[in-house]
């Protein structure tokens, strides 16, 4: 619908795959085993039974980053329409078959016949999620199934195709098209990385209880695969990726090399607050036994490390969160540097 925050803004479908449509709604929980599972439709409106808000313009289209499940749900509805298509089956026919994905599918819930096959999803402290796996209708943003293997067939795909090899799915041109950073470095689906002389490609995917991230080079064939059956599983998986980096000798993904110091106790609990970093994305400052922790929405609690007064980093993630203070001395700001993105968000009240 029409938006106050962009009158008579026209929203294109780069701007969708770049997640700089300025559209809300990052990411989705999901809807446990027995949960009514809404429409695409109701999905996109916020409607019952949906667990998520509206999908609606918040800044005008090709001006910020912004990561939007919610972009990806309406192109995922646009293929629906256009395609006259299941999701799944334009997925299959168009994408996963022609590349070799054999063990992949878009189907939601997971068909039974394959669910024998798929790996248990643990919360927190280990503990199985109730019911099993979540049900995803937003298919495009957080409903593929898939392993190890089928997806770095699909990294091998577009390392090929860029080299000229035809994959039955994207032109030589389109595969490079889809490699040139936008907003947020992101391409076309994919976060893009490295140096000129040799970039690469990456994406995580965080599910209730699946975590997992891939790694790829552009042109020297290299990359890995990391999927995780956990929550906090990612911080394995990141681990494990820094591992291989260092044995095979990639130039990224070296371990970062941080001194903490010491800062006055009224300093720090002159942090403690809320900041919205984005319409759906707030952090959470707070002092526990004289330490800074910080959670963002649907995440962990971090322990935060100071290397400067008013500048602090995370173990657990490639990440250094700033404090920036106004004319009158108060903290106004939050600041969220990671992967090469900076993000500002105000104090709330």
């Amino acid at each position: 619908p029409p938006s106050a925050a962009a009158p008579g803004a026209v929203v294109t479908l780069r701007d969708l795959l770049t997640h700089a449509a300025g559209l809300s709604v990052p990411g989705f929980p999901g809807y446990a085993a027995g949960a009514p599972v809404p429409t695409l439709v109701q999905i996109l409106n916020g409607e019952q039974p949906a667990n998520t808000p509206p999908v609606r313009l918040q800044a005008p289209p090709g001006t910020q980053w912004m990561y939007s499940g919610g972009g990806y749900t309406v192109m995922q509805r646009m293929l629906i329409d256009v395609s006259h298509q299941r999701f799944p089956t334009l997925m299959q026919n168009s994408v996963l078959a022609p590349i070799g994905m054999t063990h992949s599918t878009y189907e939601q819930p997971l068909p039974d016949a394959l669910s024998p096959d798929a790996a248990t999803p643990y919360g927190s402290g280990g503990v199985p999620v109730a019911g099993g796996p979540h049900t995803y209708p937003e298919m495009a943003a957080a409903g593929l199934w898939s392993t190890p293997t089928d997806l770095a067939r699909f990294a091998i795909a577009i390392q090929r195709s860029l080299g000229g090899d035809a994959n039955g799915v994207l032109s030589q041109e389109m595969t490079a098209r889809m490699l040139v950073p936008g907003p947020g470095r992101f391409g076309l689906g994919l976060l893009i990385g490295g140096t000129p002389g040799n970039p690469y490609f990456t994406h995580d995917g965080v599910n209730a209880g699946f975590e997992s991230t891939l790694f790829a080079y552009e042109r020297t064939g290299e990359g890995a695969v990391v999927m995780t059956n956990a929550r906090g599983g990612q911080r394995l998986a990141e681990a494990i990726m820094r591992s291989i980096a260092s044995v095979y000798g990639w130039p990224d993904l070296h371990p970062i090399v941080r001194a903490s110091v010491a800062v006055d106790p009224a300093i720090l609990a002159s942090y403690v607050g809320g900041y919205e970093l984005a319409p759906a994305l707030s952090v959470a400052i707070t002092l526990e036994n004289g330490q800074l922790m910080e959670q963002a929405t649907d995440q962990p609690k971090f322990r935060m490390f100071a290397e400067a007064p008013n500048t602090f980093f995370l173990k657990a993630v490639n990440a250094q969160l700033e404090f920036v203070r106004g004319a009158d001395g108060q903290v106004s700001r939050l600041v969220l540097h990671q992967d090469g993105r900076d993000i500002s968000g105000e104090r709330m009240p």
